[in-house]
């Protein structure tokens, strides 16, 4: 004993390393990667950011799982706006304040459109889940900004087409939303429509939180519209939908992107039936042919959201969140914890495909997304059902 206890003091004095039987070294984990994420869970819109967010929590958890980002945890943290841009405005400056990479969201355009100064100025990456063109365009003023839903112009493109083809009608009404989402709409409507030999005989818009379409469906009604486009999100398209059943309105209603989820079904029980709508393929997944480039990732993220979060659930409003993400997380695997090279790398991503659509960003594109990334959906008996062209 009196051996080893001299090794022992002669090893200290030199300073030799002592091993210690049995314990192993311990791992040090990776500081873990921090992106902010802001959606309506709570509100208005509800019906786009509850999606949005439960999508994040589930890709969060499934990175996780296997590993992290080379090993980095990933930590998304999730704000509730209200669907009220002041406060997206203020949860958005509290997630700079704590660090984060990069943020994801909002869900509408009024709370995107808030949002360019902030993140320009502290040049943090933002991938909106929000679709007016306006967010990213005109480029050279949105270095920082990226959106991830098809634009509304490519909507209007998708619709007016149908109407126009298929359909033939030559005089349209337009109902259009106080919101961003909607003003932004009613724009590009109004500048499109002659492009298509289109005419507006009647505009009318709604406050995102009316209750009542009566007034503004009765004047559409007495108008000579042989068709109806309404643009907004929920619930104001659903009321919509009820008041032209209640007036016996016989035209037919044309709707937004805005209203691809099964909220809009829900709301408007059967008298969304034969509603047709633009929007991405995440709604028709199934449908679609093996060929289809998305097809895969579609089927996989429908899967693994209703696994989750109940049958029937999946729509294209957590769609854009997860292509948002995917992104973001795609720039963290290969650049690491810098925000100007995440936004660069964001800006070089081609040929990737998304929930929405095959993306090819650029410098010139912070969307990504041409025409055909919309198919054309009808309501019947409360499912959706996808118009092939011939």
């Amino acid at each position: 004993m009196k051996k080893w206890i001299g090794l022992l003091l002669v090893m200290l004095l030199l300073g030799t390393a002592i091993p210690l039987v049995g314990c192993a070294e311990e791992e040090v984990e990776k500081e873990a990667y921090k992106v902010g994420a802001v959606f309506a869970v709570s509100g208005f819109n509800a019906p786009l950011g509850t999606p949005e967010k439960q999508t994040v929590e589930m890709m969060v958890e499934q990175i996780n799982a296997k590993g992290g980002i080379d090993g980095h945890p990933l930590d998304v943290i999730v704000y509730d706006t209200e669907s009220d841009t002041t406060k997206c405005v203020a949860r958005v400056n509290e997630l700079i304040e704590a660090g984060v990479l990069a943020i994801i969201g909002p869900s509408s355009t009024g709370e995107s459109m808030a949002l360019i100064d902030i993140v320009t100025g502290a040049e943090i990456p933002l991938v909106s889940c929000a679709a007016g063109v306006t967010i990213v365009t005109p480029v050279e003023q949105r270095e920082w900004v990226f959106k991830t839903p098809q634009s509304d112009l490519l909507a209007v493109q998708e619709l007016f087409k149908y109407i126009d083809e298929v359909a033939g009608f030559t005089k349209i009404a337009i109902i259009t939303d106080t919101g961003g989402f909607g003003k932004g709409g009613k724009a590009i409507l109004e500048a499109q429509a002659a492009n298509y030999g289109l005419t507006i005989v009647a505009s009318e818009d709604f406050d995102t939180t009316q209750q009542d379409m009566t007034a503004e469906m009765t004047n559409i009604k007495n108008s000579t519209a042989e068709a109806i486009v309404c643009w907004g999100t929920n619930p104001g398209p659903a009321l919509i939908a009820q008041a032209r059943v209640a007036l016996n309105i016989t035209i037919p209603l044309f709707c937004s992107h805005g209203i691809a989820n099964k909220k809009f079904i829900e709301l408007g029980g059967s008298a969304v039936n034969g509603v047709i709508f633009p929007a991405g393929k995440l709604l028709v997944a199934g449908q679609l042919p093996n060929s289809d480039p998305q097809k895969d990732v579609l089927v996989e993220y429908k899967a693994d959201f209703e696994e989750k979060y109940g049958d029937g659930t999946a729509n294209t409003f957590g769609g854009h969140a997860y292509d948002a993400l995917s992104m973001v997380v795609m720039a963290l695997d290969k650049v690491g914890a810098d925000k100007a090279k995440i936004r660069d790398y964001i800006e070089t991503i081609t040929d990737w495909p998304g929930t929405g659509g095959v993306f090819n960003m650029s410098t010139e594109d912070h969307n990504g997304l041409t025409a055909g990334c919309f198919v054309m959906i009808e309501i019947v008996n409360g499912e959706w059902t996808w118009l092939e062209e011939d």
